[in-house]
């Protein structure tokens, strides 16, 4: 079947003519870019686009109340960023993640955009510069170098307020209550993945909850380096071409919206040269997401077997686990935490040598950081929830082969040191070890002590 053959029309910009498709709403600026980026095949996601819409639909309506900007012009240039905010131009936002350093591209991306729909909404017609100009109207009192790092914060404390930290918190709330649920029920320790002195099941999944709930606590930290936004400093930080009520302004409006307490950065220099924040909140999601490694490992030990592992726990048995092993069911849920701690912690690199692409005024590695930071922050979120919700809540304990470890373990012993003395603990688990037998049955017949006395002291919970 032949394919439809796609139109073109031409556009011009300051380098001269530009074929752009004709159905596009994008202009020649944002055309160059796709031709000259043809890299990855990545996009910005919809929460930073949604961001950027925001700050273009309250730029236009600010700039119009400073009488800058026509009411009419403003009117249809606010339409045509609610639109993108909404997520209804996706499919417009065209340029590779890996492209001009300061992100100006999607700036005009986001320009060309919103100025030919704000045209078509005032002549019907798709045109890309008049009435309204995608750099003279959409962009007034704005340069990619103070949009692109305050919409990277918008969008990324936006996440954390709206996804990550409710997610975390069903996590921790599943957490603390498999805790409690488990309580009473005493397991075999493990340290170096030896046998250890026993400890409550319970008391290792309340363990888990507070790596979490301090994880909360990490995330919340960087809500107040993300609240400061770059605008208003338009190119180098000076504020040139911009008016001085314009960002304070703009940015209240988007703290109504959002919910989220924006201010302006107390300094627009380290603001846009440098991109501390985003290297700060990466490293809280790093160590989110370390603290859910350890965790879905832990999951994945303890539930292991069914019948020639650990077998301590037993988790929800989702999907068939092998396309040769009939009957075999994998924890597909904590290997897919472990996956995404893995990227967590390779998008962590990435923002880090990133956040060291500042010279002088200017970082010129704004779509990576935005890219790499809002990856960490949507499948951390997602991540989280699922954990919680597909595995947590449906965990349930083997306390009979709990029971029979503990019993079995050379560590017992550790509980007669305070009485017997280290020396004669350690020759009893080497008999026990030797022989096959367990320390309470070396212990009973060596008469070490009385059987009273032991029976108080091999009490596994007694130790917990």
């Amino acid at each position: 079947m032949a394919t439809q053959e796609r139109k073109f029309r031409i556009e011009r910009d300051t380098m001269g003519k530009v074929q752009v498709p004709a159905d596009a709403y994008y202009g020649a600026q944002t055309q160059r870019a796709v031709d000259n980026f043809p890299i990855s095949g990545m996009r910005f996601p919809g929460v930073f686009i949604k961001a950027l819409g925001l700050v273009k639909k309250y730029a236009a309506q600010v700039n119009a109340d400073l009488g800058l900007l026509d009411a009419q012009l403003a009117r249809a240039i606010t339409a045509a960023a609610e639109e993108v905010a909404a997520g209804k131009m996706d499919d417009q936002f065209v340029v590779d993640i890996f492209q001009t350093g300061s992100g100006t591209s999607t700036n005009m991306n986001a320009n060309e955009v919103i100025a030919t729909r704000a045209n078509e909404l005032i002549t019907g017609k798709r045109d890309a510069k008049n009435p309204v100009h995608p750099n003279d109207h959409v962009n007034m009192g704005q340069s990619s170098n103070d949009v692109i790092p305050t919409t990277i914060h918008i969008a990324a404390l936006t996440c954390i307020t709206e996804d990550l930290i409710p997610a975390l918190e069903i996590l921790y709330e599943s957490l603390r209550k498999k805790s409690e649920a488990f309580d009473s029920i005493v397991k075999i320790g493990r340290t170096h993945l030896q046998d250890a002195v026993p400890i409550r099941l319970g008391q290792e999944f309340g363990g888990y909850a507070h790596q979490v709930k301090l994880g909360i606590k990490r995330v919340l930290a960087v809500k107040g380096s993300l609240s400061e936004l770059a605008l208003g400093g338009t190119a180098v930080g000076t504020g040139l071409n911009t008016h001085r009520e314009f960002a304070p302004r703009v940015i209240h409006l988007i703290s109504q919206e959002t919910g989220c307490q924006f201010t302006e950065a107390e300094n627009h220099f380290e603001a846009q040269a440098a991109q501390d924040a985003a290297v700060e909140t990466s490293g809280a999601l790093k160590t989110v997401a370390t603290s859910m490694l350890k965790i879905a490992n832990d999951i994945r030990w303890l539930s292991s077997g069914p019948r020639c592992g650990l077998g301590e726990i037993n988790i929800p048995a989702l999907q068939p686990g092998s396309s040769i092993m009939p009957g075999k069911v994998n924890p597909v849920i904590p290997e897919s935490v472990i996956q995404i701690a893995a990227q967590v912690t390779g998008n962590d690199m990435a923002i880090t040598l990133s956040g060291q692409g500042g010279n002088f005024d200017l970082n010129v590695m704004l779509p990576v950081i935005a890219h790499n930071l809002l990856q960490s922050l949507r499948i951390l979120a997602s991540g989280a929830k699922i954990f919680a919700e597909k595995c947590i809540n449906g965990i349930t304990a083997n306390e009979e082969r709990c029971r029979a470890f503990i019993e079995d373990s050379l560590a017992m012993c550790t509980a007669l040191v305070p009485v017997i003395g280290y020396e004669k603990a350690a020759a009893i688990a080497r008999e026990a070890y030797t022989s096959g037998k367990t320390v309470r049955e070396v212990a009973m017949e060596e008469k070490v002590l009385p059987e009273a006395q032991l029976k108080e002291l091999l009490n596994p919970l007694n130790m917990t």
